[in-house]
């Protein structure tokens, strides 16, 4: 996600109102804590310090089927989703994450189940127990209108409607608003998205586009992710868009969407796609995904783009410093996913990183320039205000010290290890977790076995050190 218009979203709101592989069973059994494997119900949560109620625990959704019709006049949604998913322990009951919209009917393995709502939670309670290791679906049908949620920021997320459509954007809790699900980046899961919208708007989700049909005043979109994505970085967005479809050079499906009040400031930055992840790719490693493309909304109270999987999202035009930015999210973000919110230094120092070596590589400033002049920034100024590796609650994941000194440790770490070393530790970090999660301390260790440094100090002070650290 791109940071500084969150963070003015934030304030506006302020103003106006005064594991190493696609989820393992194990990694969720560890987040999730003893009570998991203790009783036969599910917890509410995986256990993530910032937002505790996020994902569920005792299972994992292996695939989502969702088939959405969405009329942006009434601003209605109709919706069912079919989840696939595998029993980690023995399951009397378990919790979905699932806000707002009523729920006509549930089903687990074609048999009426019972569920109650208890906050963000859908608790649902199987006809009989389900065995630990089994397969099961969760069928799930829905209906009302949807609407974002409020982060601890102040910022929106999830299903925020426009003025054509909806922007349709999840980080880190809006995932919940339009499909009930495992909502935490440690449960990652294949998509299929069927949304059927009026003729004459385009709905845009991840992945590849399967099918498109016309019929009786309505059009509906077939996608299909197969790469597994966190529940967070799915998208629905529908609009009037103007759509330009192509394949690069190096086979990637490329499907663009653009709101025409967007189109002319959009083109000259789309145009640099391919060649930005041309140039990503031999600094990060083989791009990780069939798609790639750009959803450019007009959606100016939103205020910020994110890296919704194979098609990030943009509230308008987007400069190039934010393409390269979104477009590094899929190899640190999307591709290696958290396993914990407090980590989040490990998506946006990263893609802020790219954004100083693109800038280095392409005419603009150096790496060390930018790093120099947030040095001299006063001890006083919020980018010392709380260490990036620890932002303390989930009201600070989007705050500055979490991208620019996020970015500011991996260019000390450059610094000290070397430029041959440093770009080895990216590629190996990419490479190592790819399609799964990664956390703080396993890239602190990759760094040093690749290196062949002792990091610790390093990381000690940049990322957990409070106020700003003497110069390097």
């Amino acid at each position: 996600m791109t940071h500084p218009r969150r963070r003015t979203t934030a304030l506006l709101r302020r103003e106006a109102v005064a594991a190493t592989v696609p989820v393992a069973v194990a990694a969720l059994l560890a987040a999730a804590g003893p009570a998991a494997a203790a009783g036969p119900t599910g917890t509410a949560g995986v256990g993530d310090p910032y937002f505790p109620l996020a994902g569920n625990g005792g299972y994992h959704v292996a695939h989502y089927d969702l088939t959405l019709r969405y009329d942006p006049g009434s601003r209605h949604l109709d919706g069912k989703a079919v989840l696939t998913a595998r029993a980690t322990q023995r399951l009397t009951r378990f919790d979905l994450d699932f806000q707002g919209l009523n729920v006509t009917g549930l089903t687990v393995d074609h048999v009426k189940a019972a569920h109650r709502r208890r906050g963000q939670e859908l608790v649902v309670t199987p006809k009989r127990a389900l065995r630990k290791g089994e397969r099961f679906q969760i069928t799930v049908t829905y209906k009302g209108t949807p609407g974002p949620v409020t982060d601890p920021d102040g910022s929106l997320d999830g299903w925020i409607p426009t003025d054509d459509g909806a922007f349709v954007a999840g980080e880190p809790q809006g995932a919940m608003t339009w499909f009930p699900a495992n909502n935490h980046p440690l449960d990652k899961s294949s998509y299929d998205f069927a949304i059927t919208v009026p003729a004459g708007r385009a709905a845009v989700a991840n992945g590849v586009l399967v099918g498109r049909r016309t019929t009786h005043g309505t059009t509906t979109y077939r996608w299909r992710q197969k790469e597994p994505m966190a529940a967070y970085l799915a998208t629905a967005t529908v609009g009037k868009f103007q759509v330009e479809q192509y394949t690069t050079r190096d086979g990637l499906e490329v499907y663009n969407a653009v709101d025409p009040r967007e189109a002319a400031a959009a083109a000259p930055v789309l145009k640099k796609l391919p060649s930005v992840l041309e140039w990503e790719s031999r600094l990060f490693g083989p791009y990780p995904f069939r798609a790639a493309g750009a959803i450019v909304d007009h959606a100016p109270n939103v205020g910020y783009a994110l890296e919704t999987q194979t098609r990030p999202v943009y509230d308008r035009a987007p400069s190039l410093s934010t393409l390269v930015h979104e477009s590094a999210h899929q190899w640190y973000g999307d591709s290696v996913s958290l396993t914990s919110w407090k980590d989040i230094w490990l998506n946006e120092g990263f893609a802020t990183y790219a954004e100083w070596l693109y800038a280095e590589q392409h005419g603009g400033a150096s790496a060390q320039k930018a790093f120099d002049d947030l040095y001299a920034l006063p001890a006083t100024d919020g980018l010392w205000a709380f260490p990036p590796g620890d932002p303390g609650s989930g009201a600070n994941i989007f705050g500055t010290p979490v991208y620019a000194r996020g970015a500011m440790t991996l260019h000390v770490l450059r610094s000290t290890v070397g430029d041959r070393a440093f770009f080895r530790i990216l590629r190996a970090w990419a490479a190592a977790h790819r399609n799964g999660n990664g956390t703080t301390a396993q890239f602190e260790r990759l760094a040093e076995r690749t290196s062949g440094r002792k990091l610790g100090p390093l990381f000690r002070t940049w990322l957990y050190g409070d106020g700003k650290p003497a110069r390097p």
